[in-house]
């Protein structure tokens, strides 16, 4: 099992960081993402570039507070967590992963592929806001 927290300050507001992290239609600006797929009212599915479809469910959603899904695909299976916070006008996020590989092989290497994830996650988000309040 691996373990990854990342958090993160906007210079936005949380309606906008909130609706834009779980807008499930609108998936164009995630640069590992081909496409996401809504497959229920509260299941669908991520395909990454390589072509692996992960699906999840959402397990708890508060909204502007709190989004909990479970996932998993051909190589992983965990709870994703994303906490959303406003501090002076500003949105502070803590997502957290915690996955267990279901290869072997990968389980040396699970934690730094999440924490890489994660970073180019906030890095797509931040540029997203960005041309959304242009």
């Amino acid at each position: 099992m691996a373990i990854s927290t990342i958090a993160a300050i906007f210079d936005w507001d949380i309606k906008l960081v909130w609706d834009t992290v779980t807008n499930l239609e609108d998936s164009a600006w995630r640069s590992d993402l081909r496409r996401t797929e809504i497959t229920g009212k509260a299941h669908f599915s991520e395909y990454s570039k390589d072509g692996i479809r992960t699906d999840f469910t959402v397990t708890k959603r508060v909204p502007y507070k709190r989004w909990e899904l479970e996932l998993e695909n051909e190589n992983i299976c965990g709870h994703w967590t994303g906490i959303f916070s406003e501090e002076k006008g500003r949105t502070r996020i803590v997502f957290t992963e915690n996955v267990t590989a279901k290869k072997f092989v990968l389980r040396p290497i699970i934690k730094l592929y999440i924490k890489r994830q994660q970073e180019r996650y906030i890095t797509d988000l931040r540029k997203r806001l960005a041309q959304q309040t242009q």
